[in-house]
């Protein structure tokens, strides 16, 4: 097949129409055709609830209003078919794609730590990370695979499928498939670009080598004894439609499961992008033995809405990130898909998956700590304004029903109001309740973990009349939510003003137990104390970005600060263009002297980055090691 023909065919495309929509299954959360207690707040509900107003009731009981049932059960789980048509699996790839957003650096217990809770979420795939990126990502990747990957959670025992990504070449598909081995159900993703500006620019290769390529190397990973292998064309949103279905087709005769169809720079819109999936299924020689996937990034802000294009035209995978995050505008967000397939399953043509929403709320909040990246008030599902309603009319509404402003129960993704439990907490509420509390607001924490969250509660309580419930999720981050501690702060004492230098004092514990102090001027009392900080540390350190909010209103409130630092670390590729790259550490504090929160931040990612470049090390004398050997 010459190159001008793969990439101008004038073939014409099979327009598809939408779906036959299949027949709806009985599940708890329906649309508002069907009751639905959680998901809506809308007439069906207020038809159940006798204390609702009778106008309400009236008008429910004048629509037909089927009982709830159980949602059905999680398919088993076969690489390359999924044996209910109406069940749509969830990839996460926050480890992997949402990390390369910019401060996003994760340590390998940071990833761990998240997947875990990926697992209780539900996720049917989780994509661990880049393992040929870095000697760190692999064994983190490979930790993930090992635990996580053989480890059944939730009522019906489910272990989520762990993926590492790959390009098309063996070094990485060898990688990839050294860290996902572990698992009980493993997955090599390998990609290529597909655009004609890719093949042409970045790659430089023709479309017959690239259809080799893919070829091959899909050929490869399945050699390796890997059952489940995916592979997404590159910038498929602006790839040739016939060359597309012809490597598609290739990489599905050479073992291929999965067929991910990336939307790489965020440029179609649905329409575009649903008729791009249809087409796919319409055209592609053998694609009943493949799932179809989705990748839409979020440069337009359609990546939800490209998504949800996509799994109606028959997508049975939908590749998403927790908040959404990951490359320059991020990825579709798990939150927004899940709960948008669950509200409107009946014009989804009954679509559902396997992610149990009550886990939402926790997930947001973990990974916004892990990772730094804290999503606007007003993001959807988990903006902290969400569930807020300030407007007089709104009030109303929500005061005599709350399905006149509220689609989504609070419930439902695992928020509790603070308003409505009776638990107050001050300097005198003991452990009992402090714990209560924790277990209102979905945290699920060790004994010594608590005592050492207990001691901070006690010294803020002593200084606040009240203490709020966003002051323990401030406290909770700064206590529990960090990366492994090598330095850890003492003492830090400061002194600034119009009338002379500004100093600080620091002392610090070192990772041997010693105490080292310092003292340092600076510009103001951040600056010194951060100067008396490096002193002690002595790591090379550049300060890329730092910021302050309070935690609630009022001159006592808790400050948190979040920092990003960069140093020597190079030792990372990106995913897509293989380039090496100078990582970004984020780091998060809490205190109510906001000079204490400061310090806190800063080594927060100091910490980070000492973690990282200790397990680059370790990894290099285990190399260096295995090469000894196999010389001797």
């Amino acid at each position: 097949m010459a190159s001008s023909s793969l990439l101008s065919s004038p073939k014409p495309c099979c327009s598809s129409a939408n779906p036959t929509s299949t027949p709806l299954r009985p599940r708890a959360l329906l649309s508002s055709r069907v009751a639905a207690p959680r998901c809506s707040h809308g007439l069906a509900a207020a038809a159940a609830n006798p204390r609702a107003p009778r106008r309400h009731r009236a008008i429910a009981f004048a629509r037909p209003v089927r009982a709830s049932m159980a949602a059905p059960r999680r398919p088993e789980y076969v690489p390359n078919r999924i044996d209910d048509p109406s069940y749509v699996r969830i990839f996460d790839t926050t480890l992997r794609d949402g990390e390369q957003s910019p401060g996003a650096t994760m340590t390998s217990a940071e990833k761990l730590v998240v997947a875990r809770q990926l697992a209780r979420l539900g996720v049917d795939i989780i994509e661990a990370g880049f393992p040929a990126s870095s000697p760190d990502d692999l064994d983190a990747v490979r930790s993930i695979a090992i635990e996580v990957g053989n480890t059944p959670v939730g009522e019906d025992g489910h272990v989520p499928v762990i993926c590492g990504l790959s390009r098309c070449n063996k070094r990485d598909i060898d990688a990839a498939w050294e860290a996902v081995r572990h698992a009980r159900r493993p997955r090599i993703h390998t990609f290529i670009a597909t655009s004609e500006i890719h093949m042409q620019h970045k790659l430089r290769k023709t479309p017959e080598q690239v259809v080799a390529i893919a070829k091959e190397m899909v050929a490869y990973a399945r050699s390796l004894g890997c059952p489940d292998v995916e592979f997404s064309p590159e910038d498929a949103g602006r790839s040739n439609r016939e060359f597309l279905y012809h490597i598609l087709e290739e990489v599905i005769k050479a073992g291929a499961t999965t067929l991910n169809i990336p939307d790489t720079v965020g440029y179609t819109l649905p329409y575009e992008f649903g008729k791009l999936i249809a087409d796919i299924k319409a055209n592609t020689p053998g694609i009943e033995n493949a799932i179809i996937s989705t990748h839409c990034q979020n440069d337009l802000g359609l990546a939800t809405a490209n998504t949800l294009a996509g799994a109606h035209a028959g997508a049975r995978q939908l590749e998403v990130t927790i908040n959404g995050i990951g490359e320059r505008a991020g990825n579709a967000s798990l939150e927004e898909v899940v709960m948008a397939i669950k509200c409107r399953r009946e014009l989804l043509g009954g679509l559902y998956t396997g992610i149990n929403t009550q886990h939402i709320t926790m997930s947001s909040k973990m990974v916004q700590e892990h990772s730094g990246l804290h999503v606007q008030p007003h993001k959807a599902i988990v903006g902290a304004n969400a569930f807020a309603h300030e407007s007089g009319i709104h009030q109303d509404g929500m005061l005599k029903y709350k399905g006149t402003y509220e689609i989504i129960s609070p419930d439902d993704i695992g928020l509790t109001r603070a308003n409505e439990f009776g638990i107050v907490l001050g300097k005198l509420s003991g452990r009992h309740a402090v714990r209560s509390k924790l277990v209102e607001l979905g945290y699920e924490i060790t004994d010594k973990e608590f005592e050492d969250f207990f001691k901070r509660y006690k010294e803020v309580a002593e200084k606040k009349k009240r203490v709020t419930d966003e002051d323990i999720e401030a406290l909770l981050s700064d206590e529990i939510f960090q990366p492994k501690v090598f330095w850890s702060l003492a003492d830090v004492q400061a002194t600034c003003g119009t009338l002379g230098l500004s100093t600080a004092t620091v002392k610090l514990i070192a990772p041997d137990g010693e105490e080292k102090i310092a003292c340092a001027v600076g510009t103001g009392p951040v600056d010194a104390a951060y100067k008396a900080v490096d002193e002690i540390i002595q790591i090379p350190t550049v300060l890329r970005e730092y910021s302050m909010t309070s935690v609630t209103e009022g001159i006592d409130a808790i400050a948190t600060t979040r920092v990003v630092v960069t140093g020597d670390v190079i030792d990372s590729k990106h995913a897509l263009t293989g380039q090496s790259f100078n990582r970004a550490f984020s780091g998060s504090g809490a205190a109510m002297d906001i000079v204490v929160s400061s310090v806190r931040a800063y080594l927060s990612a100091l910490n980070k980055m000492s973690s990282f470049v200790g397990a680059i090390k370790a990894s290099s004398q285990v190399t260096e090691g295995q090469s000894v050997q196999t010389t001797e």
